[in-house]
């Protein structure tokens, strides 16, 4: 059992420290981390015109590579913030439940797995990552019902970490998700890695399980110089300088 969960567990790859720490909307600050575009022609399409025009078939292919999306979403190794300054219906809200943290605009932001009100369920992955964030029972009435949430009421529910009053640019929870992610970045990055792994997993699993998985990925971040730098930090009463090592 534990042999397996090891092998499942182990990081792909050797951690490797960003080379930049910049993130800009508009490509300004030179070689920018995050680039922030609307897509435009053909590629602003997943809207319910676009499917209404897809066969049975072609609607199987889409949802199923849209799941597939979500999923990689959700793997992702480092932590990911959602950001909802406006409508985030059906699909929108199945990406920001994909991740890590979510952000919204408490009046503007409108939210909600609305497909039963179209004839529809969730198909990308909000089903099963709802009641996870929910509860079985309110999820249902949300699904069931196709109900609307403004972001006040989603984080009334415990649906979003964070609400902020709407700016007059329209990106106040944008801006409330980069300052989230700031707080974020100094810390270790393997161990925010191997928290994050440690939470999914064992979200799946029963107690033991769980325990279990999480002395694996507290076993794997023991020999970084990460964790050797933040006893030292601690020690000398300085800040730590993490590595990603």
């Amino acid at each position: 059992m534990l042999r397996a969960l090891t092998g499942a567990l182990r990081l792909p790859r050797p951690w490797r420290p960003l080379q930049t720490r910049s993130c800009a909307s508009d490509g300004a600050a030179g070689d920018p981390e995050i680039q922030v575009r609307a897509l435009a022609g053909p590629d602003q399409g997943a809207d319910l015109k676009e499917r209404e025009q897809m066969s049975e078939a072609e609607v199987g292919i889409f949802v199923q590579r849209l799941r597939g999306l979500m999923n990689e979403i959700a793997a992702f190794p480092a932590p990911t913030i959602a950001a909802m300054d406006g409508f985030a219906l059906g699909g929108g809200l199945e990406l920001a439940l994909a991740c890590d943290l979510r952000v919204a605009a408490a009046s503007s932001a409108v939210m909600g797995l609305i497909e039963t009100t179209r004839g529809l369920l969730p198909g990308a992955g909000g089903t099963q990552r709802l009641p996870r964030c929910l509860g079985v029972a309110l999820a249902k009435e949300l699904i069931f019902t196709g109900r609307r949430l403004s972001g006040a009421q989603a984080q009334a529910l415990g649906l979003v970490n964070h609400t902020v009053p709407q700016n007059e640019e329209g990106n106040a929870a944008y801006h409330q998700a980069r300052a989230l992610a700031q707080e974020i970045l100094p810390q270790a990055p393997i161990a925010v890695r191997l928290g994050k792994v440690a939470i999914d997993r064992g979200m799946d699993v029963d107690i033991a399980s769980g325990m279990a998985i999480e002395g694996i990925c507290y076993a794997q971040n023991i020999p970084t110089q990460d964790r050797l730098e933040g006893m030292a930090a601690f020690r000398e009463k300085r800040p730590p300088r993490f590595v990603g090592k």
